[in-house]
């Protein structure tokens, strides 16, 4: 039988070599199994989201305000969080309190000038935060300075501290009230959990306010009528006396319907 012409044998090496180059032409799908796994195991975290949720509307339709920071993605996640709640997530409600801290970059640029970056947030905590606020700090690590120095002025503010964080144990969680904490051996699949967290927040959240949980908010109109400082205030805007009044007399501005936080662990 005559050999076949235009052909060469195919050696180990060059079967190697190609099969090398058709492994390396597929998708790497590393990050996506790596996502699905992290999300198997979260689940587990959804009753503790829910009421959050829950909790959080009762605060803020009771005239309490949300604090969120982070640094990097997780700034970005935090500022995500706000928008949903200052805007809608996705049917229309009334607007609520909520301030990302990082958002206000001159405030932020002139402390870490002034006092260091370490405290960044914890100075703006003790400017914004009020006694049954809840402050929530995000972190794939769980173990930065100025996200731990802003729990603790919480706490002595008698604010909520709410964590989203990594792999745990970490220092933040330890020194949250609570915490998610997403089993992933990688930042960028903790950042992605953590928005779905955000939306799963945000989702129970508009569910209580729906099912009336924040309606201290419409009952204070509905009292107070329409055009009078409690009118204004319940919408989120100040009285005349303006919100540093309400900040000096409790009747006046921020409800504490859950009443102050309870110390994190590691707190003496």
């Amino acid at each position: 039988m005559r050999p076949v012409t235009g052909t060469k044998p195919v050696t180990g090496a060059q079967s190697g070599s190609e099969a090398l180059s058709a492994a390396k032409a597929l998708p790497d799908v590393t990050h996506c199994d790596d996502l699905v796994k992290a999300l198997e195991t979260f689940r587990d975290q959804g009753p503790l989201i829910e009421r959050w949720g829950t909790a959080l509307a009762r605060r803020l339709g009771g005239g309490a305000r949300l604090l969120v920071a982070g640094n990097g993605g997780s700034a970005a996640q935090a500022q995500h969080l706000t928008a949903e709640l200052v805007g809608r997530y996705r049917e229309d409600r009334p607007p609520f309190s909520a301030l990302a801290l990082h958002a206000d970059t001159s405030s932020t640029t002139a402390i870490a000038n002034d006092y260091g970056v370490q405290e960044v947030f914890a100075r703006q905590t003790a400017a914004h935060g009020r006694p049954g606020d809840v402050l929530m700090l995000l972190s794939t690590s769980g173990a930065s300075a100025n996200l731990l120095a802003a729990a603790e002025r919480a706490r002595d503010l008698g604010m909520t501290v709410w964590a989203l964080t990594g792999r745990p144990p970490n220092p933040l969680q330890l020194d949250a009230d609570e915490a998610v904490c997403v089993d992933a051996p990688l930042s960028a699949t903790v950042q992605e959990v953590h928005l779905v967290a955000v939306h799963m927040l945000c989702e129970a959240f508009d569910d209580a306010v729906e099912r009336g949980e924040a309606g201290a908010r419409e009952q204070q109109v509905a009292d107070a009528g329409p055009g009078t400082d409690a009118a204004r205030q319940a919408h989120g805007r100040p009285g005349a006396g303006g919100r540093h009044t309400g900040r000096a007399d409790p009747a006046v501005g921020r409800a504490t319907p859950d009443g102050p936080a309870t110390p994190g662990k590691g707190q003496a």
